[in-house]
């Protein structure tokens, strides 16, 4: 599967994965605890800061950048619209800084690293005959194939400009569906002879 995860190493690399989703959770509940745009301005400007700071590392992520950006007008304009233009400026500062904190993990987290914390995190359930194991398998998957994705939908986009000369679209949502179908069974198939259910 394509990830999302850069070589280049930054000092973000450097920070162990438990502390980097403990960081994404306690910012994540900040950001929705509060309600003050001047709070929710300074949260943006962090994640901002910390996103920029990894400098090429960030390169593979533009085009999910961009899509993060349009959406974020987009919410601001729904709300305007609306007459709650402060409204729209909040839930837009606060997509846009989980957004480019959880890119941000996902830039610099090994997918191995990520399955080791949430192994931890659920082993007390093992006293209770839970194959936390599994769960944790679970868990990584779905971040992985949320990455696999994008990395997919760009370099489906990027052929179709290759060719055209224009974005893919709405065109890309039929071959984009299969291809996530053919990994998801490649996935399985390679889990079934590993783990052998």
């Amino acid at each position: 599967m394509g990830s999302l995860y850069s070589e280049h190493q930054t000092w973000l690399h450097n920070v162990r994965a438990d502390v980097k989703l403990l960081g994404l959770a306690l910012l994540g509940a900040g950001l929705f605890l509060t309600h003050r745009v001047d709070l929710l301005l300074f949260g943006a400007v962090i994640c901002v800061s910390v996103f920029a700071s990894l400098g090429r590392a960030t390169l593979a992520a533009r085009k999910l950048l961009t899509s993060i950006v349009v959406a974020s007008l987009l919410i601001v304009a729904f709300h305007a619209f609306m007459q709650q233009p402060m409204l729209g400026v909040s839930s837009a500062l606060r997509l846009l800084s989980t957004a480019l904190i959880g890119v941000a993990l996902t830039l610099t987290t090994r997918y191995s690293d990520l399955l080791d914390v949430f192994e931890r995190l659920l082993s007390p359930l093992t006293r209770f005959g839970v194959r936390v194991d599994r769960i944790a398998l679970q868990l990584a998957l779905m971040l992985r194939f949320v990455e696999h994705f994008f990395v997919l939908w760009k370099r489906l986009d990027d052929a179709h400009r290759l060719r055209t000369g224009q974005p893919g679209g709405l065109r890309l949502l039929a071959p984009l569906t299969m291809q996530m179908l053919v990994s998801a069974k490649r996935v399985a198939d390679t889990l079934e002879l590993r783990l052998g259910k």
